[in-house]
């Protein structure tokens, strides 16, 4: 029996600010290594050969930060609220998706601390909580959980009516 499709009431993407652009990542790097390289110069100039190795390696360090920066910008949290049920999912690079539902009746929402860092927005059913958007500000967070609020206000309007 083909029933009528849910009304969603929040479906919603989460996903970390970027911070650079790749071509604003590239101007940085190219002005990282131009600096090391102008000052490992100087020092091997001034006989201090050993130097020139470790401005590389400070060069090496910064990219290599950034790049583990970016993949952690990879990360993405996804909402979803019907009548029946909240679903969440959260993917990360290099670990497997999680998933959960929870009947939106018994969910609760809490804001932690809503001014500050570390705020933390939780969506909690029985005794298991998780906490969502944790790479969001502070008033990203409130505004998530005032949206989310009224989402599971209106499913359970809809369910309960």
């Amino acid at each position: 029996m083909a029933g009528t499709p849910a009304t969603v009431y929040f479906d919603a993407t989460l996903t970390p600010n970027t911070a650079l652009s790749p071509r604003a990542f590239l101007v940085i790097m190219s002005l990282v290594g131009l600096m090391s390289f102008v000052g490992g110069i100087m020092f091997l100039s001034m006989g201090a050969f050993p130097v020139l190795g470790w401005f590389g390696l400070d060069a090496l360090a910064i990219w290599f930060a950034f790049r583990k920066n970016f993949q952690n910008l990879k990360q993405a949290t996804r909402i979803e609220i019907t009548a029946e049920t909240i679903s969440l999912s959260h993917s990360r690079p290099g670990s497997d998706p999680k998933q959960v539902r929870m009947p939106t009746g018994f969910a609760r929402l809490s804001l932690d601390y809503p001014e500050r860092r570390p705020s933390e927005l939780k969506l909690a059913h029985g005794r298991e909580a998780y906490v969502i958007g944790r790479f969001l500000t502070p008033g990203e967070r409130k505004s998530l959980y005032a949206a989310i609020n009224s989402a599971i206000a209106k499913a359970r309007a809809e369910r309960y009516a």
